[in-house]
């Protein structure tokens, strides 16, 4: 109670060996977001804590909006402004290439990807990524054939680099 009253938003798992019907409610009543009991099968409670972070927006990394090239991605509104027009993104096309942004100039791996987009529950392949980042060129790149940002690392995955070169 008091966690939530001074602001705290991470989710809050209770693990406890209070395991009666008033007990449970009486945590998630004080701001808690799960409620296991103990003992617990290390996969559900693996499960649980996935989930809660799933749900969960990530922490604001990165400013509301991210400018290179004449490009500006407005991440509250799942935009992209660029000199051909405004492109509308799905969750997960924002997700990925904000995730290219906060890791731009380094490889990012496919693996990495699917990890921190889809979350380790889901079990896409990589042609998956491979997909996404075609529509993001689409979007980003005056020639999505010749790239001057998303760079594929053959066998690796990505790499954002905002400048040329």
């Amino acid at each position: 109670r008091e966690a939530r009253a001074a602001g705290l938003s991470a989710p809050v798992l209770f693990l406890s060996a209070k395991g009666e019907p008033h007990e449970r409610v009486a945590g998630l009543a004080a701001g808690g977001d799960d409620y296991l009991v103990k003992p617990f099968h290390l996969p559900e409670f693996l499960l649980r804590v996935a989930n809660l972070l799933r749900r969960t927006p990530p922490p604001a990394s990165l400013e509301a909006t991210y400018t290179f090239a004449g490009i500006t991605v407005d991440f509250s509104a799942y935009t992209v402004s660029t000199p051909q027009g405004l492109e509308q993104l799905g969750e997960r096309e924002l997700r990925l290439l904000q995730l290219l942004i906060e890791q731009r100039n380094k490889v990012v791996s496919r693996n990495q990807m699917l990890d921190a987009v889809w979350g380790k529950d889901h079990f896409p392949s990589s042609r998956t990524v491979d997909n996404f980042v075609v529509r993001l060129r689409r979007i980003l790149e005056d020639d999505p054939s010749n790239p001057r940002f998303l760079h594929t690392i053959w066998g690796v995955g990505y790499k954002f680099t905002p400048l040329e070169g």
